[in-house]
């Protein structure tokens, strides 16, 4: 789950180009497919919003896959579902929900619809369809061969309707040690933010809930005539799959749950658990520069490379760096920042580690600049949809966390996480992202259900840390698969769990698990 309090926003907002031939014959009706009714709102098909080349390589298409993207592109179908602002009021207010739907190439043998369910909260699934399985690697293909596979902006996302209202601070603070008192600012910050976001439009931003994402989405299934929806979710996507298919366990097929979030929803339970995996992970990055001691000089064992890095986010901490190149002050949070990297950014954070310990001059080391210099999303590209929508994320999480700690609560969390976690524990800031957030809390109850679930935990990643896949077969059943990796929400992306994926899909049964992303060498 993409809390702006400490993960990094990861999935990618895209958007089609030309309506598939079929959306032009449905018109401004449904599809023409097996088990739609009338009475229902119908999918609202319209052409596709056209790009350039420039915001196609924005979008994050490399060169050779360009005309592969633009061939799914004439696949694609866009369109819009109306649905209640409040689920307990249809009657009244609607909003849009944005849908794509890319066909199954195999019509004969075709087995159903699957949604892609986005990360966020708040990411937008518009083109998921298209990036994030079909055109993703050879594996994934071929799920589309036999699915026609759904995306979706939830609404508050994308091309759905949404609103934005002023957000809680969250740019660069004083750098060096957090003192109590610059902690109190920022939390009375944090606390005016929020309570001006919450009451600058409350009938929306109540409304913006996993729950309702839930209901909206089921609207979509019956809009597109279908009996069932396969659900196949990253990251926030795990926990609307999870709400889905506790409301709607009679219409959910097949789900494949990749890095999965926890059964609850507690920001201040999500921080602690967070922090607690990146140390953990940080071990075994420590055994890794250890290993390659001669490359790195921190230690040639994993104990002297801990103590090495922790001393480095004493030394910054207590005397910042500011280089006239790097818009980012270097202190002990940077250096935790680059303690807490998964397993395929260890080459580079390693170098950056090593170059922090003899850094001189005004300018900053080389792999200094090229890790902590780069924005946080990229720079963005003119024309390319909406990532992510940090209203939407802000108001699902705090509308959804019961915790919303006080500033007294909150400073002895984190002058616990900073003791317990000496390498990585200043890459955290005070957990205080919902403090003060007006609208009341609402939480929906999981349940048991019968269908086919899978819950594929990684096993060293802290962004969804895998006690979470176990505690949520506790809750709601499934079966898990590890993967054994530190890699946020890999598993379709690495060839060989990908077929396990697409096999799932196609028969309904999963191994153990796989490897996941490979440690570099």
């Amino acid at each position: 789950m993409t809390y702006r309090i400490s993960l990094t926003a990861l999935a990618v907002a895209l958007a089609g180009l030309v309506a598939h031939p079929s959306a032009a014959a449905a018109g401004a009706g449904a599809t023409a497919k097996p088990g739609s009714s009338s009475g229902v709102s119908s999918v609202q098909w319209k052409s596709c919003p056209a790009y350039s080349d420039e915001v196609v390589r924005g979008l994050g298409v490399t060169e050779d896959k360009v005309a592969a993207f633009r061939s799914l592109m004439e696949r694609l179908e866009c369109g819009t579902v109306s649905v209640p602002l409040n689920h307990r009021d249809p009657g009244g207010r609607k909003i849009d929900i944005a849908v794509t739907r890319l066909a199954a190439t195999d019509e004969t043998h075709r087995l159903g619809a699957l949604a892609v369910l986005p990360g966020g909260p708040g990411n937008s699934g518009y083109l998921d369809p298209v990036l994030r399985t079909t055109l993703r690697n050879e594996q994934m293909a071929g799920l589309n061969e036999r699915y026609d596979i759904i995306g979706f902006d939830p609404r508050g996302v994308g091309y759905s309707t949404k609103v934005a209202c002023p957000l809680p601070p969250n740019g660069p603070q004083e750098p060096g040690t957090l003192t109590k008192e610059a902690a109190r600012k920022i939390y009375d910050a944090q606390v005016a933010a929020n309570q001006k976001c919450g009451r600058s439009d409350p009938a929306f931003l109540g409304q913006l809930t996993t729950e309702n994402v839930a209901k909206d989405l089921d609207l979509v299934r019956t809009a597109l005539g279908e009996r069932n929806l396969n659900l196949l979710g990253f990251s926030w996507g795990t926990y609307l799959g999870m709400v889905y298919r506790s409301l709607f366990p009679g219409h959910t097929g097949r789900a494949f749950l990749d890095s999965v979030a926890p059964p609850w929803t507690r920001i201040d339970e999500h921080a602690k658990d967070t922090a607690e995996a990146a140390e953990r992970n940080f071990g075994r990055m420590a055994a890794w520069l250890a290993r390659r001691d001669q490359s790195y000089g921190l230690g040639a064992t994993a104990r002297q490379v801990r103590e090495e890095v922790a001393k480095l986010v004493r030394a910054y901490d207590k005397s910042p760096k500011t280089y006239t190149d790097l818009q980012r002050p270097i202190d002990g949070a940077a250096v935790a920042d680059l303690a807490r990297r998964n397993s395929t950014e260890w080459v580079r954070a390693g170098k950056a580690l090593a170059e922090l310990r003899t850094a001189t001059g005004t300018t900053a080391p080389p792999t200094v600049k090229e890790v902590l210099g780069a924005p946080m999303m990229g720079t963005p590209v003119p024309g390319v949809p909406e990532p992510l929508n940090m209203t939407m994320n802000l108001a699902v999480a705090c509308n959804e966390d019961s915790s919303r700690a006080g500033f007294d609560s909150a400073w002895r969390a984190y002058q616990q996480l900073v003791q317990r976690h000496p390498a990585t524990g200043r890459a955290w800031g005070v957990p205080v992202m919902c403090a003060g957030w007006p609208l009341p809390v609402q939480q929906v109850t999981l349940k048991r259900g019968g269908g086919s679930l899978v819950l594929a935990g990684h096993l060293h990643e802290f962004m969804s840390v895998y006690d979470w896949t176990l505690q949520t077969r506790r809750v709601i059943g499934g079966t898990v698969y590890t993967v054994a990796d530190d890699v946020h929400v890999s598993t379709t992306r690495v060839p060989e769990c990908a077929a396990d994926v697409v096999r799932y899909f196609e028969t309904g049964r999963i191994g153990k698990g796989c490897e996941g992303s490979p440690i570099p060498s």
